[in-house]
């Protein structure tokens, strides 16, 4: 197996980058971190890291130099803004031979959203034409969207959500981040789409009541109407994103719904569960 002498991760600072550069640090491979606000505290020392912003390719290219290997994040707000082609072009001059992009089980489940299916294949397709080796990562929901609620947990120990009772294979961002890892620095992933998913159904429901469990202290749930659901969401997010967000979590497909093994194909174990998350990280929470 060939050693990737440099690997560049986009999105650095997110659930999913933070935990990918962490894990190829402690590996011993060399990392540049690119975030669009990023500082030494946000990484471990001795990791290289520029502040980047993946809509402007063009100040990307002397990060990219020298480089063997990218991890390409499309963030759901601005992917898009994003010029796929352009930041694949930098990679390809810069040297780069290998690229795994983090992509979303919407291209596949939901191929007429806009901000899940059309946007997401676009960044797929180009990154299929790019000569480089690929690999292309489609989470579903992840278990760190429960941060959402860690304001009400922290100050009124009661959680609203809708659909309260309607389950997903929601996934722990640690483990995208250790596929991630593999598919860069291992031999075999090139041309691989990898569905990732936790290990089994939750309901929203379910996941408060391991939050509480992780607390110590019951966690109040209280189910929201779609109407009062769409209209929070709406604060902070699209409308396009929304809906197709909504649909997801209220009406989800048999393909939304499935268990996939690829987690654990690739890394030779079980994918994390939601309560195991909630354990770990219920400082956020307290």
């Amino acid at each position: 197996m060939r050693e990737l002498f440099m690997i560049v991760v986009t999105g650095a600072t997110g659930n999913v980058g933070r935990s990918l550069v962490r894990i190829l640090a402690d590996a011993g491979r060399r990392v540049t971190a690119t975030s669009r606000r990023i500082s030494d505290a946000d990484v471990p020392r001795g990791v290289r890291h520029h502040r980047v912003d993946l809509t402007t390719p063009e100040v990307l290219r002397p990060v990219l130099d020298g480089a063997d290997a990218l991890f390409l994040h499309d963030t759901a707000t601005s992917a898009h803004l994003l010029r796929p082609q352009d930041i694949l072009d930098a990679a390809k001059a810069g040297g780069v031979g290998r690229v795994v992009v983090l992509s979303s089980q919407g291209v596949a489940t939901r191929p007429a959203s806009a901000s899940h299916g059309i946007v997401g294949r676009s960044i797929e397709d180009a990154v299929r034409r790019s000569g480089m080796d690929w690999t292309i990562l489609r989470p579903g929901g992840f278990h760190s969207n429960a941060y959402a609620w860690s304001e009400s947990v922290r100050t009124r120990r009661t959680v609203a959500a809708p659909f309260g009772d309607i389950g997903l294979p929601t996934v722990d961002p640690a483990d995208i981040a250790g596929v991630a890892a593999a598919a860069l620095h291992e031999d075999g992933h090139a041309g691989q789409v990898y569905e990732l998913t936790g290990p089994a159904l939750t309901t929203p429901r379910q996941r408060v009541r391991a939050i509480g469990d992780a607390l110590g202290e019951p966690v109040r749930f209280v189910e929201q109407t779609r109407d009062e659901a769409r209209a929070e969401m709406l604060r902070f997010m699209p409308e396009p994103v929304v809906e197709t967000t909504l649909a997801i979590l209220g009406e989800p497909t048999p393909a939304e719904r499935r268990v996939s093994p690829d987690v654990e194909r690739v890394l030779g174990r079980a994918p994390g569960s939601f309560a195991d998350w909630a354990r770990r990280h219920a400082a956020a929470f307290r």
